[in-house]
């Protein structure tokens, strides 16, 4: 359960995150140091999708890799927004709704399944399309320069990213009003 090849690919994820963020205080070029930590991303974003046709595929699903697996999205993408800021490749506004998010979504849902209504909050193809294009995002503002010598990663990964924020605000409002009669049932 905790060391099953699915799970180690999300344990890589998370093992991950100090290496992308430890690259932007190496002493190296700064176009390597962007390389570096769009291959490292992009590699490891990959890993989200590895491990869960893994799991499906060694029927090594379990309750634990359920947990981890939305784990170590939200800490993959909300260190690299931290990093993208610090850069000022990323608006404040863009890390803050993000992360404001994940943390209001994920307390939303811990409180829905200690009242036992956790399928109403359950993940959402809006929730799935918001990371995917957050991860499409990010490897765009990590890398930062010129792609085949045309293409502004600046530009492109700044329009995904907004495009992510107002996912990422549907997404919210989405899980919220499907929470709500629970919620309603709950407080009265």
């Amino acid at each position: 359960m905790f060391f099953t090849l699915p799970t180690l690919f999300t344990w890589a994820r998370i093992v991950a995150i100090p290496l992308i963020v430890g690259v932007f205080h190496l002493q190296l070029a700064p176009e390597m140091k962007n390389l570096i930590a769009t291959v490292l991303f992009v590699a490891v974003a990959l890993t989200d999708w590895l491990d869960g046709y893994l799991a499906r595929k060694l029927n090594q699903t379990s309750s634990f890799g359920a947990f981890l697996d939305p784990v170590a999205d939200k800490f993959l993408v909300c260190a690299s927004l931290l990093v993208l800021l610090e850069l000022a490749r990323v608006n404040a506004l863009v890390a803050l709704v993000i992360i404001g998010r994940e943390i209001a979504i994920s307390a939303l849902r811990e409180w829905m399944a200690q009242i036992g209504a956790s399928r109403s909050v359950a993940v959402h193809m809006v929730g799935k399309l918001k990371t995917t294009v957050q991860m499409v995002a990010i490897p765009f503002l990590l890398f930062h320069g010129q792609l085949f010598g045309m293409i502004d990663t600046q530009m492109v990964g700044t329009w995904l990213i907004w495009a992510a924020v107002v996912l990422t605000i549907w997404s919210m409002v989405y899980y919220l009003q499907k929470a709500l009669p629970e919620i309603r049932a709950k407080v009265r």
